[in-house]
């Protein structure tokens, strides 16, 4: 495994110890006191965050970087890089290496302990670790080439351990007219706007799961760095990601960077529409569900993670104080709040009482159906889109909205509709609109407006924007409870 004339001299021609803090080597210290085995386990936030096992031997530490982490899993075998030996006095290294010299990064102990070897090959080494968060028995073999693994060949110490799952569909909030009369039973939280997504991060990366099961990570890079944040922690996060202007969400800018695919766009718009993700929950933890437990119980979880940073952040859930709140989002311009029963389980993809919405503002989601040309000054364009929702299997006709558009907006709707033109009317009843054009019901527009007229249609509406993260089969008319009952 090292050139036993000089075992340091690979880590040495990789660094100059004028310009890092690593230990040079040259320490008296070269051999285990007490004759015990040990072991370090370092958390490495480089260019990309891994993990660096060493294990003590012949003087120096064997050592293997671990991109998803030490395996606590015996189902799964993680990667392990075969790295150059280090000295011993890496066992106790921290600290940051600068920027430009070999592994920049911050560099912590994340295990240490001792460890005995059963077998110690170049190909193949088996190791029992008895560390303060690792105990089990590992082996690190080579495969093809250069390639190395490392795999649990016990039982994992907590044997309840299961793995994250795939695809969990998040909890929905029932709109309702009026807060809980039980105010102190209940936690509060301003409603943002803007689209929902799903964490799944482990081995610190990062997968962002829209509302409709889709994968979004890669169009906000700028929240990769929260896996990175939370180091060796596998957890699944529910929340929201939000676009300000000034100091208040704004769906109209998050428009911006819902639908962008190229990637160097993508780039510019991290700059020049960052994003924030609004964290509000935690379904699974370290091997855990989370789910059943109660919301109280959850928030305590996810406020332990301390999860505030530049682009994530844990807002407030306020234990009773509904109307205060609600009356402060009034007063803010903001949508509302969003009422949590606090001895609440998670139900996933369930719409259930036990979260409760109130507006300030009627808004919501509506399928597009047809739109109607342009006069005036819009003559060439759209002048406004033919909305409806669903109710069973029919789509029902709810109004047409033309006003909330920009000229960018309005030319990228007139190329989307243009793909989706149909012969026939999607409504039933075909409403009756003189020069209307059809298309396909598949996209969905977020819609604000003043109330409902008693034939079903709604009044001063405003566009808001497309959203790709709700089925547009699933948009039905959304009826506010005019009491909330316990649950």
């Amino acid at each position: 495994m090292t050139s036993r004339s000089d075992p340091l001299g690979r880590y040495r021609s990789k660094r100059r110890f004028e310009a890092t803090p690593e230990p040079s080597g040259e320490a008296a210290e070269q051999t285990s006191p007490g004759g015990s085995a040990r072991f370090v386990v370092q958390e490495h936030h480089a260019r990309r965050l891994h993990w660096d096992l060493r294990l003590e031997r012949d003087g120096v530490l064997a050592s293997w970087a671990v991109p998803k982490g030490i395996p606590m899993d015996p189902r799964r075998n993680h990667l392990a890089v075969h790295t150059e030996d280090h000295p011993l006095e890496y066992l106790e290294f921290e600290g940051d290496i600068p920027k430009g010299q070999y592994g920049a990064g911050t560099m912590k102990v994340w295990d240490r302990g001792t460890y005995t070897a059963e077998k110690f090959r170049p190909d193949e080494v088996i190791v029992v670790l008895s560390g303060e968060r690792v105990q089990g028995r590992y082996v690190l073999f080579q495969t093809d080439g250069d390639n190395w693994m490392i795999h649990r060949m016990d039982p994992p110490a907590d044997p309840t351990r299961e793995p994250m799952p795939g695809n969990v569909e998040p909890m929905l909030a029932t709109l309702s007219k009026t807060l809980p009369v039980d105010d102190d039973a209940w936690a509060f939280e301003v409603k943002w706007d803007g689209i929902r997504a799903l964490a799944y991060i482990e081995g610190g990366r990062i997968r962002l799961q829209g509302r409709r099961g889709t994968d979004v990570t890669h169009r906000y890079p700028e929240l990769r760095a929260l896996g990175a944040a939370l180091g060796a922690t596998e957890v699944i996060l529910d929340g929201e990601i939000v676009a300000f202007d000034d100091e208040r969400p704004s769906f109209e800018r998050l428009q911006q960077r819902m639908h962008v695919e190229d990637a160097r766009a993508i780039r510019r718009l991290t700059n020049e529409v960052p994003v924030v993700y609004a964290i509000f929950d935690v379904l699974w933890l370290d091997g855990h569900l989370t789910t059943a437990l109660a919301f109280r119980d959850r928030r305590h979880l996810l406020e332990q993670l301390a999860l505030q940073g530049a682009s994530w952040q844990t807002p407030a859930a306020h234990e009773g104080g509904g109307a205060d709140l609600l009356e402060a989002t009034e007063r803010l311009g903001l949508e509302g709040v969003v009422a949590k029963r606090l001895d609440s389980a998670y139900e996933p993809g369930h719409r259930s009482a036990a979260w409760r919405k109130i507006k300030n503002q009627a808004m919501q989601e509506f399928v597009v159906g047809g739109w109607l040309p342009g006069q005036g000054a819009r003559s060439n364009t759209l002048g406004a889109l033919v909305i409806g929702y669903h109710d069973g299997d029919a789509l029902k006709y709810a109004g047409r909205v033309g006003t909330g558009f920009s000229d960018a907006e309005l030319r990228r709707l007139q190329g989307l509709l243009a793909e989706r033109e149909r012969p026939t009317s999607p409504f039933s009843p075909a409403p009756k609109l003189k020069e209307a054009r059809w298309v396909e019901p598949d996209l969905v527009a977020s819609v604000r407006f003043t109330e409902w007229t008693r034939t079903g249609q709604i009044r001063h509406p405003a566009y808001l924007g497309l959203r790709d993260d709700k089925d547009p089969r699933e948009v039905a008319r959304e009826v506010a409870s005019e009491v909330a009952r316990d649950v």
